[in-house]
């Protein structure tokens, strides 16, 4: 048995349907959360029906040439996609009659925007009991939050994670990645998996709503936690050091081509680390041997350990450590990233189509032991599917789609 993500079933297990099938899912997110929640449902094998504007969502057209941005494809492949245009009548009509086989609609619009467009939750409900409707918001229900808009970076600031990124005597910098878009997309999947498992012993679907400010706060735990417990003021960016600075060392170090990552949670890794580096005398230290020691000693403790690390090349260094059970990691760039072959052979970053569109996508990170996760077609063309789908779906005949395409509608 390998570690492809296409033998993913435990051994002797006998296949099983994946483990949404039949679930129906109307895809309105844009961007990331939203699209990204959509892309862990259709990974358990629901069925994604993305439904756009006649411009389609934001995100599809983040590139120069007359395709759709990378980013869009990576979160998109294997859904099928109808272009529908919700502020006509006819379109919010095809819109409801969809909802009325569907299991979940998924959106992430400003606030009102569906009242607006006449496909409130007191409206789905109406005519679809057991549907789950999953929202995802820029900040939670509350007064001095009503209107407020926010997208991944601005949340970031209002949150906190802006001020806790970069070092000290630096400006604030935003994190990286797109963390509270993702964390917020993963959140709002779990809610619609709890909402679907309660409506199996209810039979009544629910609305769920995921703040993204609620997402990524818990994600400051170190950070809060030794704010709470520091005596006087604590320092809110501490560069690659711990977030709470209660672990140490816990830092970025350089070696001779490039940087690694190495913390000692446990007193042994410490201790292992220590007699890696042949400082028997840093073992054998008092102060050193408690973590907050080794935290007042920070400088002294980093200084010791980068004038090891400077002695080696990354492989060498990584090895060592690994020889050693001490955590440690080599700083890859994206490209490495890009071709890492742990992260191919799971099928984490993947190619799927051919010619045109052949586009790179992402797989999921959840994975059932006896649930196969199924193969992504590339992502849709705008509309590409919007025929198959009412022909299929509401019965609607060549004439019909004809009349529609002509008035606009899809």
């Amino acid at each position: 048995m390998t570690n492809s993500r296409a033998s993913v079933a435990q051994e002797g297990t006998p296949a099983h349907d994946t483990a949404l099938d039949g679930v129906v899912v109307l895809d309105l997110g844009q961007v990331y959360a939203g699209p990204y929640c959509t892309h862990l449902l259709r990974s358990l094998g629901a069925t994604v029906i993305k439904i756009e504007p006649f411009g389609g969502e934001p995100i599809r057209w983040r590139s120069t040439g007359e395709t759709s941005g990378q980013a869009f494809l990576m979160l998109n492949a294997g859904k099928k996609g109808v272009r529908l245009d919700l502020k006509k009548p006819e379109g919010r009509q095809i819109f409801l009659d969809l909802v009325r086989q569907a299991d979940v609609v998924v959106e992430n619009f400003a606030p009102g925007v569906l009242d607006r467009l006449g496909i409130s939750w007191e409206v789905l409900r109406e005519i679809r009991p057991e549907l789950v409707l999953a929202s995802g918001r820029a900040y939670g229900r509350h007064p001095a939050t009503e209107g407020l808009r926010g997208m991944d970076v601005t949340v970031q600031a209002m949150t906190g994670i802006v001020s806790t990124t970069g070092f000290p005597d630096g400006a604030p910098v935003k994190a990286g990645g797109a963390v509270v878009d993702f964390a917020a997309g993963t959140h709002l999947a779990s809610a619609v998996l709890a909402a679907l498992f309660q409506r199996e012993r209810t039979g009544v679907g629910q609305h769920v709503e995921v703040a993204m400010q609620d997402a990524i706060v818990p994600t400051l735990t170190s950070n809060l936690a030794g704010l709470l417990e520091a005596k006087g003021d604590f320092p809110e960016r501490t560069g690659n050091r711990h977030g709470g600075l209660a672990v140490c060392p816990y830092n970025i170090y350089p070696v001779q081509d490039g940087w690694l990552a190495i913390l000692c949670l446990r007193p042994k890794h410490w201790l292992d680390l220590c007699t890696l580096m042949g400082r028997s005398d840093l073992a054998a230290d008092p102060v050193l041997a408690t973590p907050a020691g080794r935290v007042q000693k920070m400088d002294d403790v980093d200084g010791a350990v980068t004038a090891w690390t400077s002695r080696f090349d990354k492989d060498t260094a990584f090895r060592l450590l690994q020889d050693a059970d001490i955590p440690a990691a080599p700083v890859r760039s994206l490209r490495e990233v890009l071709h890492d072959p742990v992260l191919r052979d799971r099928r984490m970053i993947t190619e799927t189509g051919e010619g045109a569109r052949s586009s790179t996508v992402l797989g999921s990170p959840l994975q059932m032991g006896a649930s196969p996760v199924p193969d992504a077609a590339p992502a849709p063309l705008l509309g590409e599917d919007t025929a198959a789908v009412l022909r299929e779906r509401l019965g609607l005949t060549d004439q019909d789609l004809t009349r529609l395409r002509r008035g606009g509608v899809i």
